[in-house]
């Protein structure tokens, strides 16, 4: 199932189901990060409190940003005995397994202790015939196993289908957007002049160190990985700052993907420079949440925490990319190149989750390293299909197969086929490594760097990436919306609140603002949608205030009512404002010095007759057009 259509939660349904049915007794669920057992405990299997409890040594507190707390329960004494009392177990792999035979915990348990194991993020270890984590799920041979993930692993040396079957049930992520499960997504590529044209030094081009830098062409494999540009790590944050900013929202919650955990240091430094005036206020706007920096990690709940405004801007390198519940993450950046078509896909599941409530319906993924280019890959959204068919005497053993430290500190084995020329440890502070020996950067400052070109491109009703300019894009999905300039008019005069016709738009990933912006006109929405998707004439919103003006259609009212809709009228020329029969309006000024709320309704006969007086005026509005 595609990232952010409820995986765990209908893992849950199943357990839970079977688990009261007294079908299945003694479940463990298995993954590969503490951050998804840990998340799974205090969100989806929270009815299980009482009879769950995680196999692990260490206790954890879960904090959450209304100040309550959740101790997660152990399974595991000081002895390190496993207490059999349980029903529901949680498990790390790396936490029961391992290469001695004392670590091997899970072979504390009978082989027919468990009824049912659900496997997360199953493409990991369990996919690879000869690893470790596979040790576990055979030792328990007579559970059911479910296999859980949103990216199977089919590849000449592991495969998902081999072990598991065909997978039983399917949801691509086309089928979630379709079906307003997931958020749709626009992608803008931004190509700096050096990426593109690649980067030779100068003769005699010293760096930082003030030692000669070698000369040959640098480019994206290069920058950030043995060759750091300051300036453009600059353009990166300064390009990321301005969007923030031009989409009026700079608390949308963003993911910055960096290359290592130093350029995910660089990179948060850039950016509070670039946002000084909010980083001031509170320190937590730019956090780095890397598995080395604690300050970062213990803001890790509050990031994901839909109620807690910071962090805002998070930089990582590979700690966010996979299983974790960003539900309100808007903005997604690639700084680094993303070999996996696997690891892609978890990124770009980062921000597909759905928050109606903080109304994020939609996000943004802005590219500088061209990793949306897997995009048009029909693997993206694509069935599986089984690879490798093994044979009796041929074990899978994939050439890059080595457990490696993760980003949050795990064991994680990397994907096979990954086009890597420089391992990446996120443990090392400087980075890099090749054959286990530390790379040393080369920083080099004042050479500049340009944005030379950027594309954006939407998603179709087909669920590819299409590039085409914002307003004809603008104009195809208006059209899909009302088929005739009559039919808009029509379903306009019907629709009692203005406002949420408009916010309807916005849902389907039409804010009319940015399209605004690009006129620079002061057009209100319904002129904007007249003129971009029907060609009529637009009128401003001055323009529309003066011909009621003109029109004199105050003057049935007393001296006090005509004064309070002129103030109306004032309010939708100057700002816009839709909802001019919210009474709260008449809170603020200048309403507030005309008298009370309720001697300004009554100058109306009352609320029904300031209703009725608010709803002509906006008829009066848009008279000519309507």
């Amino acid at each position: 199932m595609a990232t952010g259509t409820g995986k765990t939660y209908t893992a849950f349904q199943i357990i839970w189901r079977l688990w009261k049915a007294g079908q299945k007794k003694r479940i463990l669920f298995l993954a590969d990060r503490n951050v998804l057992i840990d998340q799974t405990m205090v969100n989806d299997f929270r009815p299980f409190a009482g009879n769950m409890a995680k196999l692990s040594t260490k206790a954890k507190t879960i904090e959450r940003a209304d100040g309550t707390s959740t101790d997660l329960t152990l399974a595991l004494d000081k002895r390190r005995r496993i207490d059999t009392s349980y029903e529901i177990y949680l498990g790390l792999y790396q936490a029961i397994t391992g290469p001695d035979e004392s670590q091997k915990l899970y072979k504390e348990f009978s082989r027919d202790f468990f009824d049912l194991i659900v496997i997360d993020e199953c493409h990991r270890g369990s996919a690879v015939d000869d690893s470790a984590w596979r040790e576990i799920l055979d030792h328990f041979t007579s559970a059911t196993q479910i296999g859980l993930t949103a990216t199977p692993k089919e590849t000449e040396y592991a495969s998902n289908i081999d072990y598991f079957g065909a997978p039983v049930y399917s949801y691509s992520l086309k089928q979630g957007i379709r079906d307003g499960f997931l958020a749709p997504y626009k992608v803008i590529k931004v190509h700096i002049d050096r990426d593109v044209q690649g980067y030779r030094p100068v003769q005699g081009q010293l760096d930082r160190d003030g030692e000669e830098v070698e000369d040959r062409i640098y480019n994206t494999k290069d920058f950030d990985r043995t060759l750091v540009l300051e300036d453009r790590t600059k353009l990166v944050a300064k390009k990321v700052s301005e969007f923030l900013k031009q989409s009026g929202d700079r608390m949308a919650k963003t993911i910055v993907f960096c290359v290592d955990q130093e350029h995910a240091a660089r990179m948060r430094q850039a950016l509070i420079n670039e946002n000084a005036d909010l980083a001031t206020q509170n320190h937590r706007y730019v956090m780095r949440i890397t598995g080395s920096d604690k300050d970062g990690l213990d803001q890790l709940g509050n990031f994901l925490d839909p109620e807690a405004p910071y962090p805002v801007i998070v930089t990582t390198s590979r700690l966010l990319s996979t299983g974790v519940d960003a539900q309100t993450c808007r903005l997604i950046v690639l700084d680094r190149e993303v070999g996996s078509m696997t690891e892609f896909k978890q990124i770009i599941g980062r921000g597909t989750r759905v928050h109606e409530d903080t109304q994020k319906l939609f996000f943004t993924v802005m590219d500088f390293r061209g990793a949306t280019s897997h995009f048009a890959d029909p693997e993206f959204d694509g069935e599986p299909v089984q690879i490798y068919q093994p044979g009796p005497d041929d074990p899978i053993t994939p050439p890059d197969e080595v457990l490696q430290p993760g980003d949050d500190g795990e064991a994680l084995s990397p994907d096979p086929g990954v086009d890597e020329t420089v391992l990446i440890d996120p443990l090392d502070p400087v980075g890099g490594t090749t054959g286990g020996t530390p790379l040393r950067k080369v920083y080099v400052d004042g050479v500049g760097a340009v944005i030379v070109a950027e594309r954006v491109e939407y998603l179709d009703e087909n669920g590819k990436l299409v590039t085409e300019s914002l307003r004809d894009y603008t104009r195809k999905a208006l059209k899909q919306q009302f088929s005739s300039l009559d039919d808009f008019l029509k379903r306009w005069k019907g629709e009692g609140r203005k406002q949420a016709l408009f916010e309807e738009l916005e849902a389907e990933g039409l804010p009319l603002d940015v399209i605004a912006a690009e006129l620079g006109k002061d057009l209100d929405p319904f002129d904007l949608i007249c003129h971009i998707a029907f060609d009529a004439k637009p009128l401003t919103r001055r323009e529309r205030a003066d011909g009621v003006k003109k029109r004199d259609v105050f003057a049935k009212y007393g001296p006090q009512a005509r004064a309070v809709l002129e103030a109306l009228l004032e309010k939708y020329a100057d700002e816009g404002v839709m909802n001019l029969n919210d009474l709260g309006v008449l809170k603020i000024a200048p309403f507030s010095g005309m008298g009370s709320v309720v001697e300004l309704v009554h100058a109306f006969g009352g609320k029904p007759g300031f209703e009725q007086a608010v709803q002509d005026l906006q008829s009066a509005i848009y008279e000519e057009s309507a």
